[in-house]
């Protein structure tokens, strides 16, 4: 029979290989109370097959990155495979974090929550030119969905339509790339298409 402390462990090692675990969330609170006191064991677990727990106590949210490998080393099989992202959900994962660190500028306390009008106004920009406004809302009805299963978006309980950006997406969208974005944006404006803009890497980590 496991003890208390060896359950706790367990318990906070499946729940980095589900999700990530935020500091605010009711339902992580014993996974994050796990993570301040079990750290070493937990981390060692995870060391063993390559893997990286990250916890940013800042922004409040654990989870797991695949570790490079080294020099001469044998490359272990991913925990989460790569995924290649679509040109919309790249464009609005870059947009959200924009967004983000526009808010964080501002100032303005709490969470960043977007409407879903607002997220179609943000991709609209950037849509192929289309008179047929029902399909534009649509597609990012589409993209809403692919990135909030993602993880990077999660719609507000009881607020349909209002739409939480999760702090992992600084995680995810680091200075470089919205440096590159806004180069891009550049070029967009020069004539260059809109894919071109706006394209951004693979999915090439875990969360």
């Amino acid at each position: 029979m496991r003890s208390p402390d060896e359950q706790a462990v367990a318990t906070a090692i499946i729940s980095l290989m589900r999700e990530v675990v935020y500091r605010d969330v009711p339902a992580h609170e014993p996974v994050w109370e796990s993570l301040a006191r079990h750290r070493a064991p937990i981390a060692d677990h995870f060391a063993d097959i390559g893997v990286d727990v990250i916890v940013d106590e800042t922004e409040g949210y654990a989870y797991l990155r695949t570790r490079e490998t080294e020099e001469g080393e044998q490359e272990l099989p991913r925990l989460v495979r790569r995924r290649s992202l679509t040109y919309n959900v790249s464009l609005l994962l870059v947009l959200l974090r924009r967004r983000m660190v526009e808010f964080e500028a501002s100032g303005e306390a709490g969470k960043l929550v977007l409407t879903r009008d607002q997220i179609v106004d943000l991709l609209r920009v950037f849509q192929a030119s289309s008179t047929n406004e029902a399909r534009v809302v649509e597609q990012a009805d589409r993209t809403i969905a692919q990135v909030a299963e993602l993880g990077f978006l999660r719609e507000l309980r009881g607020q349909r339509g209002a739409w939480e950006v999760r702090r992992i997406l600084k995680a995810y969208v680091d200075a470089q790339t919205l440096s590159d974005f806004a180069a891009r944006l550049a070029a967009y404006a020069g004539g260059a298409s809109a894919a071109d803009a706006a394209s951004t890497p693979d999915d090439g980590g875990d969360r």
